[in-house]
């Protein structure tokens, strides 16, 4: 695969949408760098799952740029509680900024899903043309229909209307503005959390959840951030492209490297009657290297990073 012809963000105006999530916002950071008029819409000035509010805002600020990062997410239990909302409110978001960027001349647009959109039992690593081979994961569910639905939008009005609309499918993220609470956040931030207070407690040992033996790729948003304006320069095609490190860890292994980095020196506890989830996730990101992307920065580094983001944010709360 070789890289297209470079599609210029000069000059142009270019909406994030979901600019105030952790991948929206790291997009925005990465879109400074670029000579660019950056559009943004809050929720009280547009909400993305009523179509006629983004009908409107889009007809009336005309974006030529799209960053689809809007979504709404969380870990196991999140998916597990409110299944109706992750299916109806991802694909409410998704349908109604697509089509009204189709409608109103929009010039290209990147629609952000991830890798949860693969079969659980999906041969490692894996590959985009793994989708829609077989059943999903059980506690993501919800969630990958409707970004798999998001996918298959951007292909229907590709090739229905040849708008220049792409997907790209990341792994799992952590980063600033991850979310810490512990009922619905990934397993990063958890980890993360859970280690700094059994430190602070000075706990003879933290929880974790499941047997330990998962894997997980991970990858630091703001790289998430850098590939995805490549891919917007550099890629135009039907086929979604995977956005990953290249690197796994096991669960345990994950949670003993954050441990590293707070500074925890306690024991861990792995409960196993709470589920694993997906036994294993890593995506094969090669059509993207190939593409000429190779940024992904070294998982303890962006542990470190991200913890002492989270210290000096508003959402650590002491």
């Amino acid at each position: 695969m070789t890289a297209a012809e470079i599609f210029s963000l000069k000059g142009k105006r270019v909406w994030v949408a979901g600019h105030r999530g952790m991948v929206g916002s790291a997009i925005v950071r990465r879109l400074a760098t670029e000579d660019c008029e950056i559009l943004t819409a809050s929720r009280e000035t547009v909400d993305l799952s009523r179509q006629a509010e983004v009908e409107d805002w889009v007809e009336a600020n005309r974006p030529q740029v799209v960053f689809l990062a809007a979504a709404k997410v969380g870990g196991i239990q999140a998916n597990a509680t409110y299944p109706a909302e992750f299916l109806y409110d991802n694909l409410m978001i998704e349908a109604n900024v697509i089509h009204a960027s189709q409608t109103n001349g929009v010039e290209k647009l990147l629609f952000l899903g991830s890798t949860c959109i693969y079969p659980k039992m999906a041969a490692q690593p894996m590959r985009e043309e793994a989708l829609l081979t077989g059943p999903l994961e059980e506690t993501n569910e919800w969630y990958a229909i409707a970004k798999i639905a998001g996918i298959k939008l951007c292909q229907a009005y590709r090739k229905q209307y040849g708008s220049d609309f792409i997907a790209a499918q990341p792994t799992n993220l952590y980063g600033p503005g991850d979310n810490y609470d512990l009922e619905t956040s990934h397993v990063l931030p958890a980890l993360l959390r859970k280690a700094h207070e059994a430190k602070m407690a000075k706990a003879a040992a933290m929880d974790v959840w499941g047997t330990g033996t998962p894997k997980r790729e991970l990858l630091h948003v703001d790289d998430l951030a850098d590939a995805a304006v490549f891919l917007m320069k550099h890629y135009s095609g039907e086929m979604h492209i995977n956005i990953g490190s290249g690197e796994e860890i096991a669960i345990g292994d994950l949670a003993e490297l954050v441990c590293k980095v707070v500074g925890y020196a306690g024991e861990l506890n792995f409960d196993t009657t709470k589920p694993d989830g997906t036994p294993r996730k890593l995506a094969d990101a090669s059509r993207l290297k190939q593409l000429g992307w190779h940024g992904a920065r070294p998982l303890e580094t962006g542990i470190g990073e991200t913890y002492a983001d989270w210290l000096g944010s508003d959402r650590y709360a002491g």
